[in-house]
């Protein structure tokens, strides 16, 4: 059951990256305009365009990208899973404190939809971290 849990976290985890991640690096100004997409629009709140910011999240999700699918060609050993998973859980903790702390910048579905989309990779990342004591190293 844990290592469904690690590749299904891991799956979620790398493609939701290599959305932000391509989305970001390859279509900077759309991304700051339109992100998340679908008729929601989260970052002018947040403060002015800046290509390079932007690029450099971009670069920083798709390497979260390969890092997530590489663990996951490699889930069954519980020490990559555990060491993508910490470095996952970090991101993710940061990530998640700094937008709950601008949540008064959103009107309340989308202060909703941030708290659970970001909540939801805060959980994933934890799910990686705990030990699984039937798989190897």
């Amino acid at each position: 059951m844990k290592l469904l849990l690690d590749r299904i976290s891991l799956a979620f985890l790398g493609v939701t990256g290599a959305y932000v991640g391509v989305f970001a690096y390859f279509a900077t100004q759309s991304f700051y305009d339109d992100f998340p997409g679908l008729g929601l629009r989260w970052l002018p709140q947040l403060g002015p365009f800046n290509e390079h910011f932007i690029k450099d999240v971009g670069a920083f999700y798709l390497g979260i990208t390969v890092l997530s699918f590489i663990a996951l060609a490699k889930a069954r050993n519980a020490l990559v899973v555990q060491m993508t998973g910490a470095a996952l859980l970090v991101f993710n903790v940061l990530h998640f404190y700094y937008h709950m702390t601008m949540l008064h910048m959103y009107e309340p579905r989308d202060q909703w939809l941030n708290a659970i989309l970001l909540g939801l990779t805060v959980v994933l990342s934890l799910i990686l971290v705990i030990p699984s004591p039937r798989r190897g190293r």
